[in-house]
């Protein structure tokens, strides 16, 4: 009888492990969502600063650099946001990714593009580790 309730509740067992487990990673999802939305907020409003200074001729041509590229994170952002509106959007967004990826082309903003945060924290542990002997 034991054997029996052991091979009844083992399916079972393994449904709620996976809901477990699909829970977690929609939440570890949800949460570099919201970092990412976090950076581009950020970007967006040293952006908005940058230019204000730049209309009272005060801004370097290096603050000006970094304003226009987030300028166009915000453009790429809404080019996105298009395809959102469409029918069909958990398909053609995906699929507008990787063709942009197969002609060269990086559609989504940098703070999503998750290849430019990990090299860029692979920088960071090269600089703090110490030099080899």
């Amino acid at each position: 009888m034991k054997i029996w309730l052991l091979i009844y509740k083992a399916p079972i067992r393994v449904v709620r492990i996976k809901r477990k487990q699909a829970g977690l990673r929609l939440k570890q999802q949800m949460l570099m969502l919201k970092m990412a939305l976090s950076q581009e907020k950020a970007e967006t409003k040293e952006m908005l600063v940058i230019y204000r200074k730049y209309t009272q001729r005060q801004a370097s041509k290096e603050e000006l650099k970094i304003a226009n590229e987030q300028f166009v994170d915000i453009v790429k952002g809404l080019g996105i946001g298009v395809f959102a509106v469409l029918p069909f959007a958990p398909i053609t967004i995906p699929v507008m990714i990787k063709l942009g990826k197969l002609v060269g082309v990086n559609i989504l903003p940098s703070s999503f593009n998750n290849e430019s945060n990990d090299s860029e924290k692979n920088k960071n542990k090269n600089d703090t580790l110490p030099p080899k002997c």
